[in-house]
């Protein structure tokens, strides 16, 4: 290879002229590439050295070697050295050696630029009749053999990985900055250019520009800059990054991984491994998993960040990593780097399983994925000292739990975990901070591949874990405590905060979640023993709360085998498939209970919950409640505590149930001393509007509704008074009624009685009798003309009634019909038909009769009052 070449320095005159000049330069190099290189090869002296060094003395003097691109994308590689005095004996000459490297052309033999340091093909002279010798390559000098550059990576251990951060950003171009390298020696900067080649990617190396020696940095065209401490500061200038190796401030720590993995090479006295990365991976610029994986299959320590990128690299690349490389990888993951902080002692040998002190930039996360991969894939004996330490650190509450078999650890590592971890597995599972379906459910399944007993720490678990499961929120917080209540357990739900009972849930507000649900499912299946006291946590919230927990885990595949000793979860479980809501709900009842698998006589508590499962928003009817208490008995439901629910059934009914007031005959009769005083007299109240118009009717039918009803202990329910008021009115408004209730009415003045007693009269039950039967309307009339000004309410209504509901019915009767009204009242006597007549006579007389009975103001013709019936035209029938 014939290498175009450069000599320039101060030289005597000739053809070219006299002092600094191109002395010797290879035929064929254009005049633009020598202006050009003229601006590049120059030099300055350090300000600290000598003026007039001697011999000796200009050894000291900084070599500076410069690798530089040219306008033609071409690089010009120069040597420059200070010489002293020139051939006039002035002071400052210098000499210049460059070599110049066309586009797409390197040094013989391919040798990067930066080998070229202080090799013996560098002349210090022009050479002899100004012709350059051909270079066919440059013989490296001993500064750059390894050994040399391992120790001094050493000496510079707690810089390089900041160096090799900038020259990352520096390389790819993501930042742009040059880096200025200080030092006492030029020599020194080569051998960090050096370095840098050596961890960059091979092309990347050849195309890096620098120079070790400049006085002025600021003037520098190349990426890597080397300077003295007398050099030019530059340290406030934000075009560079300066690195100073001359005993100063060390650098700061920084956050590339990568930067750090190729630190720790160095330092390791390693850095063939870069070349076999390149080898076996390709250049990976920047890229730390692998270079990571090889250092650690060469047992070199890295940090957490290091290691964690490692490990997902090698989960990507498992099946094509030599196997010698991922048992040394995986062996060296599982090595302990560090004393663990949460061990307040000695961790002792746990087979492999110990832990790092660093626990940063998911390690865990990323050993824990690597394990999956190779569980199973290679020899137990390989994977379980990284299974032991994943393991140890999930426990630990440093990384997610794996999913792991009985073959994926060697006995000695399942004995050692099981000693080490036993603590910290009975505090995870016991600990109630978080939610019980996750990690202290995975706790429990580590425990149980290692043999280490929790059974103690079941029943609390599981009580957990049953709230979680049935809850609205995962993350709810309720607490229960069971206490037993003859044959039933009641769950007594203490809401943390502002958190829910589950029983004010709604119902099927949430199934269960699919995660959560399979994994406690798995646990349920494997664990006899959880699968016992968890079931027994659910029957009692199922006693308790059976609409939110069959809104959340009906249908959702719990193992229920027949067992009676959970049938309040069953029927919450199973009792779906019992059939749809509504439609024949005692039918549902019956098929509900059927689920149990236990006789609600067995156990009473069963009816309790299969009554809130078929009716939870309302009571029963009328008629269902009565049939419920015939078909059951009164003991069965006074064990199962569905008594109430009956009574809730009786008293919340709406009015047109009418087999509520039987019902409320049988509540009264099946319990005759246990009934609460706020329930009796309603009950009462209710048995009486089914004896009014029968036998058992007696008499002083309204004071004994009165009593009745202002006696009670709490107030009466609205529907229940509104149902006795209605059905009183409308006995008082039959014939024959005694003279004495209707007596009692008006001398009650009852503003609600009354209320009903005209609501009844307005109604169209009375409507039609008026119009149908004329002895009931004389009745009335007799009626609604009686006790006056016995009481103002009393007078308000009569006098409303004569006038709004009888005079227009009346008025407008046919002839024969308001004869047979005449003769009804005539067979009263005592003048009742004079007082009709005169009521019913329009003019003066009648106006008279009118204020008598309380029209009190004259009717016009052609007037309407509200709830007046029109006659018809001609006084005709209608």
């Amino acid at each position: 290879m014939n290498l175009a070449q450069l000599h320039y320095t101060s030289a005597p005159p000739g053809p070219d002229g006299s002092g600094f000049r191109f002395t010797a330069v290879s035929p064929g190099v254009p005049a633009t590439l020598l202006r050009e290189a003229e601006q590049l090869i120059g030099y300055e002296p350090p300000r600290d050295l000598p003026d007039r060094p001697d011999g000796e003395q200009l050894k000291s003097f900084p070599r500076s070697l410069s690798c530089t691109e040219l306008s033609d994308g071409g690089r010009l590689l120069c040597r420059s050295v200070y010489t002293g005095a020139d051939y006039s004996g002035r002071w400052g000459n210098f000499h210049a050696h460059a070599v110049h490297l066309p586009p797409g052309v390197r040094l013989p033999d391919g040798a990067l630029p930066i080998t070229a340091w202080e090799s013996p093909r560098w002349a210090e002279a022009t050479p002899p009749g100004g012709r350059p010798e051909p270079i066919d390559r440059f013989a490296p000098s001993g500064l750059l053999r390894r050994d040399g550059l391992v120790a001094f990576a050493r000496s510079r251990a707690d810089r390089l990985a900041a160096f090799f951060a900038d020259l990352r950003t520096l390389a790819d171009g993501s930042d742009a900055r040059q880096i200025v390298l200080v030092e006492r020696d030029s020599a020194d900067v080569a051998q960090w250019i050096a370095l840098a080649c050596t961890v960059l990617p091979r092309e990347l190396a050849h195309r890096l520009t620098f120079t070790t020696y400049t006085r002025r940095p600021q003037q520098a065209r190349q990426q890597i800059v080397g300077a003295l401490p007398s050099s030019e500061p530059v340290g406030h200038d934000h075009r560079f990054r300066v690195h100073d190796g001359t005993g100063r401030a060390a650098a700061e720590p920084v956050a590339d991984v990568w930067a750090e993995v190729c630190a720790r090479i160095w330092t390791a006295g390693r850095p063939e491994l870069f070349r076999d990365t390149v080898r076996g991976a390709g250049d990976t610029a920047g890229e730390p998993g692998p270079l990571a994986v090889t250092a650690l299959a060469e047992r070199i320590g890295l940090p957490a960040a290091a290691r964690a990128a490692a490990a997902r690299w090698a989960t990507d690349h498992a099946a094509a990593l030599p196997e010698p490389t991922l048992t040394a990888l995986i062996g060296e993951l599982a090595r302990e780097t560090g004393k663990d902080p949460g061990d307040a002692g000695d961790s002792g040998d746990s087979g492999g399983a110990t832990v790092s002190g660093d626990f940063g930039d998911g390690e865990p996360v990323a050993l824990a994925a690597l394990l999956a991969r190779l569980d199973g894939q290679v020899p137990t004996a390989v994977s379980a000292p990284l299974a032991a330490r994943v393991l140890t650190l999930a426990v630990r509450g440093r990384g997610p739990v794996p999913v792991l078999g009985a073959g994926s650890l060697t006995p000695e590592v399942r004995t050692a975990l099981a000693r080490d971890l036993a603590p910290d597995l009975r505090h995870g599972i016991a600990d109630a901070t978080g939610p019980a379906i996750g990690r202290p459910l995975e706790l429990l399944r580590v425990a149980d591949l290692l043999d280490v007993d929790c059974t103690d720490l079941l029943p609390e678990f599981a009580g957990r874990a049953a709230r979680e499961l049935v809850s609205a929120d995962p993350d709810d917080r309720t607490r229960a405590t069971a206490e037993p209540t003859g044959d039933q357990a009641r769950v007594v739900a203490e809401p943390a905060g502002d958190q829910v009972p589950v029983g004010a849930e709604p119902v099927g507000a949430r199934p269960v979640g699919v995660r959560s649900d399979a994994a406690l499912l798995d646990a349920v299946h494997a664990h006899p023993a959880l699968r016992t006291a968890l079931f027994g946590a659910l029957n009692a919230l199922a006693a308790a709360h059976p609409v939110a927990v069959a809104g959340r885990l009906a249908g959702s595949g719990l193992p229920l085998a027949p067992d009676p000793r959970f049938p309040h979860l069953r029927m919450c479980v199973l009792g779906s498939a019992a059939g749809p809501a509504g439609g024949d709900r005692r039918g549902r009842l019956r098929a509900v209970l059927h689920t149990a698998g236990v006789s609600p006589h067995a156990d009473p508590a069963v009816l309790h919950t299969a009554f809130r499962l078929v009716w939870p928003d309302e009571p029963p009817t009328g008629e269902e409640a009565s049939l419920l208490l015939n078909e059951l008995g009164s003991d069965a439901h006074r064990l199962a505590g569905t008594r109430d629910v009956l009574v809730a059934a009786a008293l919340a009914a709406p009015a047109e149930d009418a087999a509520v007031p039987l019902l409320a005959a049988d509540l009264l009769r099946s319990f005759t001393t246990e009934l609460a005083p706020a329930h009796r007299v309603p009950l009462l109240l209710l048995e009486f509007t089914a004896l009014l118009g029968t036998d058992g009717e007696g008499e002083n039918w309204v004071e004994r509704v009165r009593a009745l009803r202002d006696g009670a202990v709490e107030p009466v329910p609205d529907q229940v008074t509104r149902r006795v008021h209605d059905a009183l009115a409308r006995r008082l408004l039959t014939v024959p009624v005694p003279e004495s209730e209707l007596y009692a009415l008006a001398r009650s003045g009852d503003p609600a009685l009354l209320a009903a007693y005209e609501r009844a009269a307005r109604g169209a039950a009375v409507a039609e009798r008026l119009r149908t039967v004329p002895s009931y309307a004389a009745a009335r009339f007799c009626d609604w003309t009686a006790y006056q000004d016995t009481h103002p309410g009393w007078e308000a209504t009569r006098t409303a009634l004569l006038a709004k509901v009888l005079r227009p019915v009346v008025r407008a009767l046919p002839a024969e019909d308001r004869a047979a009204v005449e003769e009804a009242l005539r067979r009263t006597g005592r003048g009742r038909l004079d007082a009709y007549r005169a009521w019913n006579r329009p003019g003066a007389l009648g106006r008279l009769a009118g204020r008598l009975t309380g029209r009190g103001r004259r009717e016009d013709a052609g007037a309407t009052w509200h709830g007046d019936v029109q006659p018809p035209a001609g006084g005709g029938a209608r």
